[in-house]
């Protein structure tokens, strides 16, 4: 995709740069025609001692605020895990996840939820059905024909005008999750969000400022994104 690794594509903050090289492309293997890619939750293990700044925030905290940034209406979580963020959506709201003891467990919770080939096939999946798409801590665990085959799948499903919201995690959160392909800072969240033919809004780190995620896991990159009105 032209543009993905450009250091000179605009970011929120001069340190937004990758950590060391680990950009390198992982294989993917071949997903048949008319399925959605699978979301790849990156739930992180709770860390045996927190102190400093770790003490005082959630591991990872339901991206609420977030979504309240593009207004009310219907979510598309793609990459819902147990469900904490969709829980708090408006109702109507649907949670889509690779892993089927996540997706009951959400349903366990009164929510509605899908894994990935589940959802093409039920009544949800409907062009512009949802006012927002939101994921977070799933980009990072895929390549970039992934990435871009995940957005292609899903952005359709956003109403023209609706908003996309993409999070990702920072230093911290990058080394203690789960074998992420690669570090996915402000630079690649625009590149692909701008491949995906989103207009950026916006981009920040949260819930402190870039510069607390070297030692808070919990710190995010946020890009806010919006679909065009056609």
């Amino acid at each position: 995709m032209p543009g993905r690794t450009d250091s000179s594509a605009a970011t929120d903050s001069p340190d937004a740069a990758a950590p060391g090289p680990g950009t390198a492309r992982t294989p993917r293997p071949h997903r048949p025609a008319g399925t959605a890619p699978a979301a790849s939750t990156a739930r992180l293990p709770a860390l045996r001692e927190r102190g400093g700044l770790a003490r005082l925030l959630p591991a990872r905290p339901p991206y609420r605020r977030q979504l309240r940034r593009i207004g009310p209406g219907r979510v598309l979580e793609v990459g819902c895990g147990s469900g904490d963020t969709l829980a708090g959506c408006a109702p109507g709201s649907v949670g889509i996840d690779h892993d089927p003891l996540s997706v009951a467990r959400c349903r366990a919770r009164g929510l509605t939820a899908y894994t990935a080939d589940t959802f093409l096939a039920g009544p949800h999946a409907r062009p512009g059905a949802f006012d927002a798409l939101l994921s977070a801590h799933v980009l990072e665990h895929l390549d970039d024909e992934q990435v871009e085959g995940l957005l292609r799948a899903y952005v359709p499903y956003v109403r023209p005008g609706g908003g996309v919201v993409l999070i990702t995690a920072q230093e911290a959160g990058h080394r203690t999750g789960p074998a992420p392909v690669r570090f996915t800072d402000f630079t690649l969240l625009r590149a692909f969000a701008e491949s995906a033919g989103l207009a950026v809004r916006r981009t920040y780190s949260s819930p402190l400022p870039r510069t607390a995620g070297r030692v808070l896991r919990s710190n995010v990159f946020v890009l806010v994104g919006q679909v065009p009105r056609g």
